[in-house]
């Protein structure tokens, strides 16, 4: 067994070094398909993670006299150690060398959606639980007028499909699954799929006959409306001056439901101050992620953790 997965480990990093010279980031995975490296905070104390240097993170202790800290901003890779799931994807040989070094019971990789040059966009259909995910995508493509374009297409091991297609520079597609029907679910920025050649608990990935010499297609228009997030009301969060390219990062963070909105105002910051409009886009964004229930004070926090990412200043 030993050898075996051994032999898994250099045939996945064998593939994921492969997968990495045609432009994919990628990540060691275990068998589970989850990332093979342990977060190096998941059993830190709360105030040796990243985030603000003074203060409590929790409620409840060490009140101060404007309130308790807001709890630290989720580490996406800023401690410089691996572990942070998709946000350590790379491109770099020698990174991707080190990752799997780490995790030398790694038997798969992933491939980071919605980053360039290729911004990945996932279409998982899936066959559990007697669903027809495929059926639905053609009853999709028949009610809004698109034909899915010859592709790259991974077969997973239950027998459903990833077809992988790619996104424009100014749309970012959220992950959900089942919203466009039962059974299809959508890989988009920050997450990732399951690469061919790939071996977990159920079996390998493998990528479907005639596709393997394919480049990812672009994302039909109809179908890209249909993965956008569905817009909202106007609101006082609204700020034309900032452009369409700091509209659609504001947007982003306006569709956060709970458990996700720290993630994506960071997320949103980041491309923020690297699109160069990080401090226009400040006080945007703070006004966003507290429509979606964040306090002033977590959104300042975690939008001063982006531009340290970045190397900027807040």
């Amino acid at each position: 067994m030993a050898t075996t997965d051994r032999q898994a480990t250099t045939l996945a990093l064998a593939h994921a070094l492969s997968a990495a010279e045609r432009g994919l980031s990628v990540i060691p995975l275990s068998r589970t398909k989850l990332p093979a490296l342990r977060s190096p905070h998941r059993s830190a104390p709360a105030d040796a993670r990243p985030g603000p240097p003074s203060g409590p993170t929790h409620r409840g202790t060490r009140p101060l006299p404007d309130g308790p800290e807001p709890p630290a901003p989720p580490c996406h890779g800023e401690c410089g150690r691996p572990g942070h799931g998709v946000y350590d994807a790379t491109t770099d040989p020698a990174r991707i060398r080190e990752l799997f070094a780490a995790a030398p019971w790694a038997t798969g990789y992933g491939i980071a959606c919605g980053l360039p040059p290729h911004r990945l966009i996932g279409v998982d259909l899936d066959v559990k639980s007697g669903t027809d995910a495929t059926g639905a995508l053609r009853e999709l493509a028949l009610r809004h007028l698109f034909t899915i374009p010859p592709t790259v297409v991974v077969l997973t091991p239950s027998g459903g499909r990833h077809v992988w297609l790619t996104g424009p520079p100014d749309a970012v597609i959220p992950n959900s699954a089942g919203r466009l029907a039962p059974g299809i679910d959508i890989r988009g920025a920050g997450g990732y799929l399951v690469g061919p050649g790939s071996r977990t608990d159920h079996g390998v990935y493998a990528t479907a006959p005639g596709t393997a010499h394919l480049v990812p297609a672009p994302c039909p228009p109809s179908l890209l409306r249909l993965l956008l997030p569905p817009p909202r009301a106007p609101h006082p969060a609204t700020h034309p001056s900032v452009g369409n390219r700091g509209q659609g990062l504001v947007q982003f963070v306006l569709a956060a439901h709970e458990g996700q909105r720290n993630t994506r105002l960071f997320w949103a910051a980041c491309r923020a101050y690297e699109n160069g409009i990080g401090r226009a886009l400040r006080a945007p964004l703070i006004d966003a992620a507290v429509h979606t229930g964040l306090t002033e004070r977590e959104a300042r926090a975690t939008i001063a953790s982006a531009a340290r990412m970045t190397g900027h200043r807040a």
